[in-house]
């Protein structure tokens, strides 16, 4: 099927509430513009410089998403144009953020990561290191970025129930952190879960954003 064909499926089975961010990570600018000629404006990307390489051959109006693990020297390469980083997982990195939008005069949108997964490799803050975060306050003297929610990616398996559980325990730590720390801030209130493999579990389970790639481009060539 075509990425026009299998966007067209996609916009379908999911509702209207979900955002699609089309991970394009890997893919060759043509792949985007495709997408992009078809009417989709919003791309996901997990390297800072390839992101960056993008951004300037491609249309001005695409809205960018890095959804990949993100160190605190490649910041400056996204945030004249970035429009949410879905992977902090540090204050250092949030500081680092706040700093270089601030320098462009920019307030960057931006997810909490939570580590959900089964794997070790896997980034983001364990439940105790979010909380202890949020209750150290600091963030809130940060005038250069926005927190709008948390992120999270589940196990790479075939257990779908596993998953599912995963997906759950974000969920309601969303809730939860929305109730004690956010209930009176209107940002908050997205919940990036689900790929190509779970997306419709993730929106069982309350996503809000779901990060879909080879459903839409097809497999990835990493030698590319």
């Amino acid at each position: 099927m075509s990425i026009k064909e299998n966007l067209e499926r996609l916009k379908k089975e999911i509702p209207g509430h979900v955002k699609l961010i089309a991970v394009s990570k890997t893919m060759p600018v043509e792949a985007i513009q495709e997408a992009y000629n078809n009417g989709h404006r919003i791309f996901g990307e997990n390297k800072a410089q390839e992101l960056s390489r993008k951004q300037a051959s491609l249309p001005k109006d695409i809205e960018w998403h890095m959804i990949g693990h993100l160190q605190s020297n490649k910041v400056k390469y996204i945030t004249p144009f970035v429009h949410l980083i879905h992977s902090v997982d540090s204050l250092k990195l949030l500081k680092t953020i706040d700093k270089e939008a601030r320098k462009n005069e920019r307030i960057i949108d931006c997810f909490l990561q939570v580590h959900i997964a089964q794997e070790e490799s896997k980034f983001g803050f364990t439940k105790d290191e979010l909380t202890e975060l949020l209750e150290r306050d600091e963030h809130t003297a940060l005038s250069g970025i926005r927190i709008c929610g948390l992120m999270g990616m589940a196990s790479f398996t075939d257990n779908m129930e596993l998953v599912r559980d995963e997906f759950e325990h974000l969920t309601r730590l969303f809730k939860s952190i929305k109730k004690q720390y956010f209930t009176s801030d209107s940002h908050f209130k997205e919940i990036s879960i689900g790929m190509s493999g779970d997306y419709k579990i993730a929106i069982e389970c309350g996503a809000t954003m779901v990060r879909i790639g080879t459903t839409i481009f097809g497999e990835r060539n990493y030698n590319h």
